[in-house]
């Protein structure tokens, strides 16, 4: 479980970590790296970060940025086995200490305050807003982008619920025109490459990859050797599932190609 390390000359209760790299960064901060970056005020530097999320001793929300990527890849992977890690981040690899928390956090330090905002610093000429996770009541970008995430970790439980024929335009029909202008655009890519970590590619079952693609207003998530689900700004809750067809194959492959993958 996670554990605490010393920061800002008292205790930061760690409660959980996540990685700001171009192969994986929270969604909810962009649809890229770089866009994921600027959110949080950082350079979009290739070796990326780690993000500490943690409570101070009177409670506060605070994100802490490092450098040291490895250390926290380690920790996450450890937690992830379900065994115990003492995150402890030295500072000189600190790069920002950022108030709140950009992602929702279910879980709370014992023994001390309830979550809460830190109060601006007097002393910061100008004072940075906390950092807070989307609102879930209402569908945008960072909704959108949250929709793809689950779909990707849930594929086997959203893939049942589409016909195993399903294709890509049915004979006399024309494709749902936000999934046409998302093909188009992802067909863009491969000819102008959109910026570091828009389309990443992740293991899956057997050779084939998880691939996940974000633009401007939509995100697409799918298998090699499978179909694509499509999310879109300007349709709230709405999965759009896409087929083999003659063209989804060689689209995701050469898409692929491109991808950002973990290391």
């Amino acid at each position: 479980m996670p554990a605490t390390e010393e920061s800002r000359d008292e205790a930061l209760y760690v409660l959980t970590a996540v990685l700001l790299t171009p192969a994986q960064f929270p969604s909810v901060l962009g649809d890229d790296y770089p866009e994921a970056c600027a959110a949080l005020g950082l350079e979009p530097y290739d070796t990326g970060y780690g993000l500490v999320l943690g409570q101070d001793g009177g409670g506060a929300r605070w994100t802490v940025v490092t450098d040291d990527v490895s250390l926290v890849a380690i920790a996450i992977a450890t937690w992830d086995c379900g065994m115990e890690y003492a995150l402890a981040i030295e500072d000189r690899t600190v790069v920002a200490s950022l108030p709140g928390w950009p992602l929702a956090v279910a879980v709370a330090a014992p023994g001390v305050p309830a979550p809460h905002d830190p109060a601006p610093d007097p002393a910061e000429d100008v004072s940075r807003a906390p950092l807070s996770p989307p609102d879930s009541e209402r569908w945008g970008p960072a909704q959108r982008r949250l929709g793809a995430d689950e779909i990707a970790l849930q594929w086997a439980i959203w893939r049942e619920q589409v016909d195993s024929d399903v294709t890509f335009v049915s004979p006399g029909e024309k494709p749902h025109g936000g999934v046409r202008r998302v093909l188009e655009e992802a067909r863009g890519y491969l000819d102008s490459p959109p910026p570091l970590g828009r389309i990443r590619s992740a293991f899956a079952s057997g050779d084939a990859r998880t691939l996940r693609a974000d633009g401007p207003g939509w995100s697409m998530v799918a298998r090699t050797d499978d179909i694509a689900f499509v999310l879109l700004d300007d349709a709230p809750g709405e999965v759009l599932p896409v087929g083999r067809g003659p063209e989804l194959p060689g689209l995701l492959t050469a898409l692929d190609k491109l991808a950002v993958r973990p290391h």
